[in-house]
């Protein structure tokens, strides 16, 4: 899978810090799009940090599956307790809206691991990022699915006839295999440790078969593999 962006070539092109976004059942994968809808103060000032920057936000899940709403009473940020791994997206659209509020999208580019958090002076939580797991992520892996690619589509036949859900299935078949995979994970109706699994995946076809799992699960079909951590 590929972020399509020819910045990043390496762990050296992306930065040692990253801005986050702790936000519950947020998914974010490597070439995908994740539109968001920033309103919270504390989040509006991470994205004009941003864009003034690199541009770069990391999304990540919370562990405890709750917002970041209150400040404690002394005004800092909530250290509610995070996975440790999330996905670093660019910000490529981006529009203020009525409210004080606006919309962006971030694009994934890479995922990171969380090596420490760090002394913020902002309002908004600050890390040090890892990426050395997962470089996979700005290289091209389509060619490496194969097979897989019509197994995930038998499983996504199943798990759509099941909900009498319909699909255009020409459409479907033209799509690259990492977009089809990235955004059945990223729209699907997944648990947090679902979502997670999906996430950490350590490349596009491991993530492909976990995907299968997921989708064969809920139609009650049995894969044979643990994809919940």
């Amino acid at each position: 899978m590929k972020a399509n962006d020819e910045r990043y070539q390496s762990a050296a092109d992306l930065p040692e810090t990253l801005p986050i976004f702790p936000l519950p059942g947020a998914l974010l994968l490597p070439g995908g799009d994740l539109p968001l809808n920033i309103f919270e103060p504390r989040y509006l000032e991470m994205v004009a940090t941003a864009l003034a920057g690199n541009r770069l936000i990391g999304m990540i899940q919370p562990r405890n599956m709750e917002t970041e709403r209150d400040l404690d009473p002394e005004g800092a940020v909530p250290q509610s307790e995070l996975y440790e791994v999330g996905c670093a997206g660019r910000i490529t659209s981006f529009m203020e809206v009525e409210n004080n509020q606006v919309q962006i999208i971030l694009t994934g580019i890479c995922r990171f691991k969380i090596s420490e958090e760090v002394p913020s002076q902002s309002p908004f939580r600050m890390v040090r990022a890892d990426y050395d797991e997962f470089l996979v992520d700005l290289t091209d892996e389509n060619e490496t699915i194969g097979e897989d690619r019509e197994k995930l589509l038998d499983s996504l036949r199943r798990f759509l006839d099941a909900r009498s859900m319909q699909a255009d299935w020409d459409e479907i078949r033209e799509v690259s295999t990492s977009t089809l995979i990235n955004t059945l994970s990223m729209i699907g109706s997944f648990t947090a440790g679902e979502k997670q699994a999906l996430l950490e995946a350590p490349n596009l076809k491991q993530r492909t078969r976990t995907l299968m799992a997921l989708a064969d699960m809920s139609t009650g079909s049995d894969s044979g593999e643990r994809v919940v951590q």
